[in-house]
């Protein structure tokens, strides 16, 4: 039987990048005691008023069909946020999706197709790719350098553009990196973006998990307004990502083109989950905020912990609910160490090599565990690290 491009496209972009994490799993289901370190999952619920907002509106009959730009009650919540940040923003400029994931298949598939070019930073988020070569177009990478944070350059930007690039990915604050962007940074890279006629979409899903710095985005900067759209959703800011509840902000040409799009590929989101969404955008939950607190706690436990442990680096992340290790000095890369580490000390975390090639000696660590678990992960890791530079290890 013949199935379409799309299925080649993305054959081997699902779930190879996150092997070790099912390795992992199947260990811990099998019994193995693992302390899992891969995935942004946040170890807090979300708000008792969110949920008790989802069960009073589904009580009210609010899970029948909705409409393809979002429910009045998430739209109007959605636009008076963007319009604190641009005040030319109305309702015309929202469109609501399952999730940021979903947003950005969207929006990609609304902006680029076959021979397109989408810029992006690497590392990246693992998913990227296929949303970039489920239409078609191809990824041209940007590399993100360690000495510079892993902050994009616009100069590197500028290197990298070819006449087939229509997008630049913006991710800030970034997943895996956690570096965060200044304004003079983002005003720098949409330079080169107005110059190349680029779109930029911007990823900001982490927008209120800074840890060090301040946010600053494309959005805001008016020069730029005409070309950017900003994804989001409360995923992260308020630990409900099984709810899948997010959106796409841009001008209002965008959100018009791209409505039938979103008509033809779901037409609405869940009523109870868009109340539940417009109530955490209008009120005060202190999720994110107590969430901001514990991982950079956690990030500082680790810096600490593994500080002054032979050939590993931890850098501090500026947000979000990773740090990353460099392992070079191991001698081994972040996929080897990771798999041994996992095998040997029963500790996953998620090879940089899943991320790209600028990650390739890192390794990423969640910080969405006790500090209990931490605190032995950085032991473990510590363990493994005195193991691969003993003579005897080296010598094998």
């Amino acid at each position: 039987m013949r199935y379409s491009s799309i299925t080649d496209r993305l054959a081997d972009l699902g779930s190879e990048k996150w092997a070790l994490h099912i390795r992992a799993r199947q260990m811990q289901a099998s019994g193995t005691d693992i302390i899992q370190l891969t995935i942004g999952e946040p170890d807090v619920p979300p708000d008792a008023s969110l949920l008790a907002e989802a069960q009073r509106a589904m009580n009210a009959g609010r899970y029948r069909y909705s409409n393809g730009r979002g429910e009045p009650s998430v739209v109007k919540a959605l636009t008076a946020r963007y319009a604190k940040r641009r005040p030319d923003v109305t309702a015309e400029n929202v469109l609501c999706f399952p999730g940021t994931q979903t947003a950005l298949f969207a929006v990609m598939l609304g902006l680029v197709e076959a021979g397109d070019g989408v810029l992006v930073g690497d590392p990246l988020y693992a998913t990227y790719d296929g949303v970039i070569q489920s239409t078609g177009a191809h990824r041209v990478t940007v590399p993100l350098k360690p000495q510079h944070g892993f902050h994009m350059q616009a100069a590197d930007l500028e290197r990298a553009v070819t006449p087939a690039c229509r997008v630049l990915l913006l991710n800030t604050p970034h997943n895996p990196t956690g570096a965060v962007l200044t304004a003079e940074e983002i005003a720098a890279i949409g330079e080169v973006c107005r110059r190349h006629d680029l779109w930029i979409v911007c990823d900001e899903v982490y927008e209120e998990l800074i840890l060090s710095g301040t946010f600053a985005s494309p959005f805001d900067n008016p020069d730029l307004a005409e070309r950017t759209i900003v994804v989001s959703s409360i995923s992260k800011s308020h630990a409900a990502p099984g709810f899948r509840s997010g959106w796409a902000v841009g001008t209002v040409e965008f959100a018009s083109r791209l409505l039938p799009v979103s008509e033809t590929m779901l037409f609405g989101v869940q009523p109870f989950i868009a109340d539940m969404t417009a109530y955490a955008l209008t009120h005060e939950t202190g999720t994110a905020a107590a969430m901001r607190t514990s991982y950079k706690a956690r990030a500082d436990r680790i810096m600490q912990g593994l500080q002054n442990v032979p050939g590993i680096v931890p850098l501090p992340p500026e947000a979000g609910m990773f740090i990353l290790v460099d392992v070079a000095g191991t001698g081994l890369t972040g996929d080897a160490f990771a798999w041994r580490l996992l095998e040997e000390e029963h500790v996953a975390v998620m090879p940089g090599a899943s991320f790209g090639k600028e990650a390739t000696s890192f390794i990423r660590v969640s910080l969405t565990v006790p500090d209990m678990a931490i605190d032995e992960a950085c032991r473990r890791i510590t363990r493994l690290a005195i193991r691969l530079l003993s003579p005897r290890e080296r010598r094998a």
